[in-house]
Parts: structure tokens; C-alpha cells; sequence
């Protein structure tokens, strides 16, 4: 899933960076509606039909012309932004490096429990776990990101820096609950697309990994992770998007919601993801894969 390091170890770093991070750009331009539409349609407490469908995702610009409708999905861009390039940048970084960690440290525990050929697909699946779980320092962006999309009465007219002045931990409400999703979304993202390779392609050297064979390991990846952090990921968002004030409980949030709308509450907007899984990571790696190589001739 990642993109693979060259001998040059100080160019690579850099290269990587502006590579992933311009990948991560382009990605959100492209895929940033789709991504309102799903938190919207997550946060969304009443029951969804054909009639309601289209204020429930448009809000206040329902009635108005299409060229509006589309650009009242890009609410929070800034925002968006920093979070999906500072994710992207840590994700194509960070699950490499927690790897050789763990490869350095504990391979041979992994290879003894598990065996050598599963034990390798484990500690990439492992690696992607503790990524995930890192990613919680990038939640304040994340949760001002969900608050544009689906709330923005709460800013009242602040500015990032007085809203992080004034708001400070509150920004990382539900770190939990999303340390509670990333665990299991990205052990499943790199541990499903490492097992596809293995097994489904018989790749050997993840690293050598044709675009073809990248491409349909990281629609199954994919595809397992979301599925599966699905619940926890409709909870952490009905907590981000409440007001800065209102401070509500996960348990709450989850109880409230079985009771109201029933337990397939918790997979609302998977299916707009799922639609966008796979060309999603297919553009965003594939152009990681491009750039990284571009970038490393002049840095």
C-alpha cells in the first residue's frame, strides 16, 4: 500500500513527502463531495427517503441551481485539506516505518506464532494497526473538517486559530472512539491488502507490485477496512459534529441511536464510500507511485 523507499533514504523521505502530499490534493478535490455527502447522510438522525434525500445532502442549497448544489459539498476545504494531506503524508510514511520496527524487533516472535508467510502479512497488518492509531494527532483537523461539512452554525464566524485558542481539547473529542475505529479500520486496510497479494496474486515483494495487482489489493483492503470501522466511524462523527459546547458521551451517541433508528444506524453512508473505494485509492496511490519518482530526480 505504500509507497516503496529508495537506496537515497534522505531524498526518498523527501520525495515521499511531496509526492504523497500532492497526491493527497489532488485526491480531496476530487473525492471531498463524495466525503460530504456520506458524513451528512451519517449525521442525518431522521429516516432518509426520496423526498428528503435531497435536503438532507444539499442543506440549505436544495431548491438552488446545480453549479450551487455542487459547490455546497465542498464546505470545510481548508480544513480538509490540512487533514488529508497531513493523513496521507503520515499513512504512506508512518506504516512503512512501524513496520521496520516491527520487523527489527519482533520478527521473529511473529514468524514463530504465525509462521513466516503469514507472520509477514501480520506485522504489515500490525504496522497499519499502530498507523492508525497515531493518526488521533490529526483529529482536531478531522473534526473541524466534519463540523464545516455538516455544522457550521458552530463556528459563528471564527477563525481556525481563535477557534484553537478557544476551544483546545474539546477539538479532540471522541479520540477514543477514533483510536476505537483506526485500530481495526487500517490493520484490515493493510492487512486485507497484504493478504490479497499473497495469496489472491501470489506476490512475494509487495514493493514489486504491478499498478494492476496494486490496484485490486487496495480495493480489498479497502473495502474490509471501511466495512469494518464503519459503526465506530458513524459514532465519532455524530460526536465531532455537535457543537463545541455540547459534550456528548460515545455510549450515549450509541444508545440513542439503536433506540431511535435501530442497529443498521450504524453502517449510514457506507454505501457512498464503498462506490468510492476503489477509485479513490486507486487515484490517490497510483499518483503517489508517479510523483514520488518525479520528485526524487530534484530532491
Amino acid at each position: 500500500m505504500s509507497p516503496p523507499t529508495s537506496g537515497k533514504s534522505k531524498e526518498s523521505g523527501t520525495a515521499r513527502i511531496l509526492g504523497s502530499g500532492a497526491s493527497g490534493v489532488a485526491e480531496l478535490l476530487v473525492f471531498h463531495p463524495v466525503d460530504t455527502v456520506a458524513k451528512r447522510l451519517m449525521s442525518n438522525k431522521a429516516k432518509v427517503s426520496f423526498s428528503t434525500l435531497s435536503p438532507i445532502v444539499f442543506r440549505d442549497y436544495a431548491t438552488a441551481s446545480l453549479p450551487k448544489k455542487l459547490l455546497s459539498l465542498f464546505p470545510g476545504l481548508g480544513y480538509a485539506a490540512g487533514y488529508k494531506v497531513s493523513q496521507r503524508i503520515y499513512k504512506f510514511g508512518g506504516q512503512p516505518w512501524f513496520n521496520e520496527i516491527i520487523t527489527r524487533n519482533y520478527k521473529d516472535e511473529f514468524t514463530r506464532v504465525f509462521g513466516e508467510r503469514k507472520g509477514k502479512m501480520m506485522m504489515q497488518a500490525t504496522a497499519g494497526s499502530l498507523t492508525g492509531i497515531g493518526e488521533v494527532v490529526l483529529l482536531p483537523l478531522d473534526a473541524l473538517k466534519i463540523k464545516r461539512q455538516v455544522n457550521p452554525e458552530a463556528f459563528r464566524g471564527r477563525g481556525v486559530l481563535r477557534i484553537f485558542m478557544e476551544e483546545g481539547t474539546t477539538l479532540y473529542r471522541g479520540w477514543g472512539w477514533t483510536m476505537a475505529r483506526n485500530a481495526p479500520g487500517s490493520f484490515a486496510l493493510f492487512g486485507a491488502s497484504a493478504v490479497t497479494k499473497e495469496y489472491a496474486l501470489g506476490v512475494t515483494d509487495y514493493s514489486k507490485a504491478t499498478w494492476t495487482e496494486n490496484f485490486i489489493a487496495s480495493i480489498a483492503g479497502a473495502v474490509a477496512s471501511i466495512t469494518i470501522a464503519a459503526p465506530l466511524d458513524t459514532v465519532k462523527t455524530r460526536i465531532q459534529n455537535a457543537n463545541f459546547e455540547q459534550k456528548v458521551p460515545g455510549l450515549t451517541v450509541v444508545r440513542d441511536l439503536i433506540r431511535n433508528e435501530g442497529p443498521t444506524a450504524f453502517f449510514k453512508g457506507l454505501t457512498p464510500k464503498i462506490l468510492v473505494v476503489g477509485p479513490k485509492l486507486v487515484f490517490s496511490y497510483t499518483l503517489a507511485q508517479s510523483l514520488i519518482p518525479f520528485f526524487g530526480k530534484y530532491v
